[in-house]
């Protein structure tokens, strides 16, 4: 299992990045360490991207 920290810069989010694509191959059992390990990657990442990189609700393609 992988040192889990914060997401602080590019860095640490393409670092995260290069770890969860190891799952998309070879999915991890429900309930496994591995398991929290993907869930938590995938929790980070979405956090530092809405955080980075946030949608604007006016050009998101829904109605006005």
């Amino acid at each position: 299992m992988m040192d889990i920290r914060p997401l602080r810069c590019e860095v640490d989010y393409e670092k995260a990045l290069s770890e969860i694509e190891r799952f998309f191959e070879n999915e991890p059992e429900p309930g496994t360490s591995e398991a929290d390990e993907f869930d938590l990657l995938a929790l980070m990442i979405s956090d530092y991207e809405a955080t980075n990189w946030p949608i604007d609700p006016s050009r998101s393609g829904g109605r006005h």
